[in-house]
């Protein structure tokens, strides 16, 4: 791949997650709780560090089932806080428990959390032209809008920042610099940036 539009020093997680992962369209229910429990986990942490617990959280979270998290018991959160392969925070476990009772209630309502969040975006990836990263945004006007639902409906963590993060790795936003291969490959071109702009000044 040519040049990576926002690693840092060599990480081969970093590069598979940024080369694979990040910004493609995602639309699996439990995709999106797992991206749901690791950005909250990621609250005032780098990404580099949650993502190098990922399968420790995979494992503590049982493969991100929120059925099964929803049912977890608070002698389950106090043993999760003794797991050395997550992040020990009290709130944030806490709060994926809780949000994985929400996330069940959204696909009760909507089918699948997935309908309910393209919503915001309106059925199709969101395309920037970003050629540096100080442009990128760290929140958008659909980010909050989207973060003032979940709230509402008891999520936790779900700061208009934090959900804008989602959105990026579940691709509901293409953020690659537009000098990355991966901003060509997941859509962006002329037609579609414009596209997308003529759909948020709408």
């Amino acid at each position: 791949m040519g040049e990576r539009c926002w690693l840092g020093a060599p990480d081969p997680l970093m590069e598979a997650y940024h080369d694979t992962e990040w910004g493609v369209p995602q639309h699996d229910d439990r995709a999106h709780f797992e991206f749901m429990i690791l950005e909250g986990a990621q609250a005032g942490l780098s990404w580099k560090t949650v993502l190098h617990r990922r399968e420790g959280y995979r494992r503590a979270f049982a493969g991100f089932d929120p059925d099964r998290v929803a049912r977890f018991t608070p002698a389950k959160v106090d043993r999760l806080l003794a797991d050395a392969g997550i992040i020990r925070n009290r709130r944030k476990v806490e709060a994926a428990v809780g949000n994985a009772r929400a996330f069940l209630a959204v696909q009760a309502e909507f089918g699948s959390f997935d309908a309910f969040i393209w919503r915001f975006v309106g059925g199709a990836p969101i395309v920037h032209a970003c050629r540096t990263l100080a442009e990128i945004p760290a929140r958008t006007a659909e980010s909050e809008a989207l973060s003032k639902e979940l709230s509402a409906r008891g999520f936790r963590f779900v700061g208009p920042t934090i959900v804008y993060a989602h959105m990026q790795a579940c691709g509901l936003v293409n953020d690659h610099l537009v000098d990355c291969p991966r901003w060509r490959q997941l859509g962006g071109g002329e037609g579609r940036v414009a596209a997308a702009a003529r759909r948020r000044r709408a």
